[in-house]
């Protein structure tokens, strides 16, 4: 332990300095929630979704102001001219706010040239916005002109909503109103002293963080955030908007050199993009690190002690009078928090490394039984014949799933060994008070519901966008568990009843507990359910074999049920289903594909289609692995 003698100046002032930045920082964002009400809308433009952010609301009728927005070269708007044309603006003003001069009026711009466009910011019924018109060139859509044309300046949603008579899609040579997402700083004053003059419009792109975003405009971190009403802690997504502080002009955007490219497209889920202080080194930085390895060097003695005592620990032991826990009491204390009448439990996992990040709740019946009324029929989920129910506990939506006592050992086993964001997290254990009485595990219920119940639902179809996401999700839980884990696992339940859609619109793989290693040789047991053949691998239903390949086959099947929303193919075989893929690919392709999708990419859905087809090979040597599938997904998202 170090003792304060021995702290020299430096670390006393960095620590002061520290603090002060911590209570500006916490007294700025308490200035910014309460009085400003900026909020951050994490849904892209492609969106479906109206959230909190869509737009900015002003006081008044008089509110307006003179301010910018930040436009980037493309293929279709790659000189001044054009940009300039495409926001109704002097081609002369533009090169002023940007300081070119007129020779580069029709200078090829670079491809992600960021271009300052000053707009006219005003109070239009309730919300904020910059009008302009535009003329249809061409048949399109409204996602293709606010998310392409327009970069996500405003959601294709807004676009459809405010040019009602254009119908679904507009046509060629219609005018439209087009209203940009942009805020006033006199409605949204966070000091007193230093008054804002801009709130720039930023629409993020992949490689944007708070950092970055900082240094091209020479603010704070803390401003951005402040103004954006986010947290350090603050998921920040690509493909949409932000509002940039500025408390004087002129306005310069500062080129910062090029950050590292990005991972490779399989690796999962948005970036979480995150503020990191840099100070100096000092001894106390270097005394924590070392008490930080001899803590690591115990936990790591202590968890191999516990390893080599597990075959003959309490833990594992399944006898009536002494319910299985995931860490017996007697070696280590419980936190119980109170939840109604019954009680909830923390209980680690048997390795004490794997249980320092994975934790369930012990739940009392009679809490599942409220969550449930009672395991009544309403709240039963149809899934494959489980005995799975849907419930709320705390507030919070879960699905609670019936099993026996010998197989809720193996589901948490192997729910303490994986850890992937694309797989449905177990929450806890509801445990039987004999090896003769159903034990409960409780998962979460991502909000949409599982993928069948989606695609089933022609009131909220899920767009192209969304289905090659969720498509892409699954694939990187799949490569996990083939080609990450050891030892590597088949799912073997693939199917769009075992994925789950998240309030994002992320798919979510269920029922992960019950994976087997893969080349094992599984005893097919029909338990009066009807295998669905063809929609299962032959060489499952022939000989029980258990590989990747099984999963790889009902992936295929899932990219299908993706492309056409359908689920039983009109009962017809696989193969029979693609046979349009021998034929006209294009005119067959279109009858298949799903009616309710009705913005969707012909050839991504060719390619995938044929990816489907390579997947559902009756030969498991002719269907590709989840790296191969990985590849082609990747060029989609």
């Amino acid at each position: 332990m170090i003792k304060q003698k021995n702290w020299d100046k430096e670390v006393i002032v960095v620590l002061i300095h520290k603090i002060m930045v911590h209570l500006w920082f916490v007294a700025w964002m308490c200035l910014g929630v309460c009085s400003a009400q900026l909020s951050y809308d994490q849904n892209n433009c492609t969106s479906n979704e109206i959230g909190r952010g869509t737009s900015y609301s002003c006081k008044s009728t008089q509110d307006s102001c003179e301010t910018f927005l930040v436009y980037r070269a493309n293929e279709h708007f790659n000189t001044i001219s054009e940009v300039s044309k495409l926001f109704n603006k002097n081609s002369e003003e533009v090169l002023l706010k940007n300081n070119l001069t007129s020779s580069s009026l029709s200078l090829v711009l670079k491809q992600g040239k960021e271009v300052l466009i000053p707009i006219n910011c005003t109070c239009s019924g309730q919300f904020f916005q910059a009008s302009l018109s535009y003329k249809v060139l061409d048949n399109t859509t409204f996602s293709e002109i606010a998310c392409g044309d327009f970069e996500g300046l405003l959601k294709h949603l807004t676009l459809a909503e405010e040019n009602l008579l254009q119908g679904s899609n507009p046509e060629a040579g219609s005018e439209l109103r087009v209203p940009l997402i942009c805020a006033c700083p006199d409605s949204y004053n966070f000091t007193k002293s230093k008054k804002l003059k801009y709130l720039v419009t930023y629409p993020l792109i992949l490689g944007d963080d708070p950092d970055r975003v900082s240094e091209k405009f020479g603010i704070s971190p803390e401003e951005f955030y402040a103004v954006n009403n986010f947290t350090s802690l603050s998921t920040v997504y690509p493909e949409t908007v932000v509002l940039v502080p500025l408390r004087d002009g002129p306005i310069r955007i500062l080129s910062i050199p090029d950050s590292p490219s990005p991972p490779p497209g399989f690796l999962p889920t948005n970036p979480v993009f995150m503020t990191q202080e840099t100070t100096q080194p000092s001894n106390l930085y270097i005394a924590g690190s070392v008490i930080g390895f001899f803590l690591f060097i115990t936990l790591l003695a202590s968890g191999l002690y516990m390893k080599r005592k597990r075959k003959s620990d309490v833990i594992h032991s399944f006898s009536p009078t002494n319910p299985p826990t995931l860490w017996s009491p007697s070696r280590s204390s419980t936190i119980s928090t109170q939840t109604g009448k019954a009680s909830t439990t923390w209980c680690l996992s048997p390795d004490l490394l794997v249980g320092i990040k994975y934790n369930l709740l012990n739940y009392s019946i009679q809490e599942l039984q409220k969550a449930t009324n009672n395991f009544s029929e309403e709240n039963k989920i149809c899934r494959e014949g489980d005995f799975v129910y849907k419930g709320s506990v705390n507030d919070h939506e879960v699905m609670i799933k019936r099993m026996r006592l010998e197989d809720t050992r193996q589901v948490i086993d192997l729910h303490s060994k994986i850890n992937h964001i694309n797989i449905v997290n177990l929450l806890g254990v509801c445990y039987g008070e004999n090896n003769d009485s159903w034990s409960y595990l409780v998962f979460e219920f991502p909000k949409n519901g599982c993928l069948m119940d989606c695609l089933a639902d022609p009131c909220n179809p899920l767009n192209w966008y969304k289905r090659t996401q969720i498509a892409f999700d699954i694939a990187t839980c799949l490569y996990y568990l083939h080609c990450c884990s050891f030892p590597s696992y088949a799912h073997m339940k693939v199917s769009s009843r075992n994925i789950f859609v998240t309030a994002n619109w992320r798919g979510k793989l269920a029922d992960v507990g019950r994976a087997l290693a893969a080349s094992a040789i599984l005893t097919i047991r029909n338990d009066g359910m009807e295998i669905p053949k063809g929609l299962v691998a032959p060489e499952f239903l022939l000989h029980g074999s258990v590989s990747e390949k099984v999963d790889i086959f009902a992936f295929g099947v899932v990219l299908l049920e993706l492309i056409s929303g359908r689920d039983n193919f009109d009962g017809k075989p696989i193969k029979d289903s693609l046979g349009f893929l021998l034929g006209e690919a294009s005119q067959g392709l279109r009858s298949f594909v799903d009616p309710n999708l009705k913005d969707y990419s012909l050839p991504e859905a060719l390619c995938l289609s044929f990816l489907a087809k390579d997947c559902v090979a009756d030969d498991p040597l002719h269907r590709p692995t989840m790296d191969d599938i990985m590849k082609v997904l990747a060029k989609m998202v």
